[in-house]
């Protein structure tokens, strides 16, 4: 191979850009695409699977990239829209290579891959990979003290072999900075097997936020294949309502076995939302809104408001009840909304801002006339309350949009249209 020819680490493609010749970004990098090849000869690579800004994902020929470097892509500006398929004799780079345990042909001791290199062809657009780099021994607690090295393709065996065990430290590492509905989106592309193994490699709150983005059909698959108390540790990291919503797709032993394994106060707010119709104000509301109590002050809002993991709907505004101050509160007192906070002074009550003009919704009210009081008064969350005036929760914005979009809409985003088989 020439001198001097371009090699990149895949780890460092994963979420790159992708731009056309006129500097327009056509998408992002989500795996690559290689073809294994008899006679030692290395994977070639065939091109890289392209997410669209609409999130589609297409194939991308190796031989419609002009330039690969760590931070871009850049392509011939043709593209073809329809969406990648994997064929059966079509690795996926990043999905399946790393973190794959393989051996090394010299002495015979099991390395883990970490990460792939891929070179160019000298004089042509073609690309191979070249080169490992690797673990040695199984990592554990020890892990970062065990040596690692960069190996010619040829120095290892087991790529053509199924893989029982392969861990996904390395392909996690790569989702890192990706937002949830993004992890899910390349989730659901993996095969059964590799995606109960990254699901197993992500913690609690990560794989809880990205099981609320998924299709129903992945969810129920995922924790199906979950150890039960760590299925149920997951379930209580989840919004209560989408947990409901989870556990109702579940077999009724299933469901019953999982509120039993989890903590009592989660288990009661999801079967109290699974206790009412699922296109109601109680089926659609969360049970974990901002509540405050009425000597609160602006300064205490606005910290509750500033809470990471609160969705925007969510701390948008807060809700003013007497004590408790958990669902189902004492008597509902009225709404805070953020900019109000923002205009009064840090020491000021709540109480003293609160709007109470507004009337919240029943839990049976339905799922039109929980759209239509959103929209009437431009909102993007509203308070359910129940006869004796105690607050339940709920209900936001993007819970009414997933019951007003086609039932299948996750599937149809992750797949859409059923098309041909791609040209190449």
């Amino acid at each position: 191979m020439a001198a001097g020819a371009p090699r990149v680490f895949v780890s460092h493609l994963a979420g790159v850009p992708v731009f056309d010749p006129n500097g327009d970004q056509v998408g992002r990098v989500r795996d690559l695409v290689a073809m294994l090849r008899v006679g030692g000869r290395p994977p070639r690579l065939l091109g890289l699977v392209v997410e669209m800004l609409s999130r589609r994902r297409i194939f991308l020929p190796i031989t419609r990239v002009t330039g690969i470097e760590s931070g871009q892509v850049i392509t011939t500006g043709v593209v073809n829209m329809r969406r990648f398929e994997q064929r059966p004799t079509e690795r996926l780079v990043l999905g399946e290579f790393l973190d794959r345990r393989v051996r090394l042909v010299e002495t015979g001791e099991e390395v883990t891959v970490l990460d792939v290199a891929i070179q160019q062809l000298p004089a042509r657009r073609d690309w191979e990979i070249d080169k490992y780099f690797v673990r040695k021994g199984k990592g554990g607690a020890l892990r970062r003290r065990a040596e690692t090295l960069t190996v010619e393709w040829s120095a290892v065996s087991g790529f053509s072999l199924e893989e029982d065990g392969q861990g996904a430290e390395s392909l996690v590492a790569t989702f890192e900075q990706l937002r949830p509905t993004d992890v899910a989106n390349a989730l659901h592309h993996l095969s059964p097997k590799r995606r109960a193994e990254v699901a197993a490699a992500l913690d609690d709150d990560r794989l809880a936020d990205v099981l609320e983005e998924l299709p129903e059909d992945d969810q129920v698959e995922i924790i199906g294949k979950l150890k039960e108390e760590r299925a149920a540790d997951v379930l209580e990291a989840m919004d209560p309502d989408d947990a409901a919503d989870l556990l109702s797709g579940l077999p009724e032993e299933d469901k019953e076995r999982l509120l039993t394994l989890m903590r009592p106060d989660d288990a009661a707010d999801v079967r109290r939302l699974m206790s009412y119709e699922e296109r109601t104000a109680g089926g659609l509301m969360t049970t974990e809104p901002i509540i405050l109590r009425p000597d609160a002050t602006v300064a205490d809002a606005l910290a509750r408001v500033r809470q990471a993991d609160l969705s925007p709907a969510l701390a948008a505004q807060v809700y003013v009840c007497r004590s408790p101050d958990e669902t189902p509160t004492g008597k509902y007192l009225g709404t805070v909304h953020f900019q109000r906070l923002l205009r009064d002074p840090p020491y000021a009550l709540v109480s003293s801002i609160v709007d109470s003009d507004l009337v919240p919704l029943a839990p049976d009210t339905p799922l039109p006339a929980v759209t239509s009081y959103l929209a009437a008064y431009n909102l993007v969350s509203v308070p359910v309350v129940d006869e004796s005036g105690s607050l339940l929760g709920a209900v936001t914005v993007d819970d009414v949009l997933d019951h007003l979009l086609p039932e299948d809409w996750r599937e149809t985003d992750f797949h859409g249209e059923e098309e041909a088989a791609r040209g190449r």
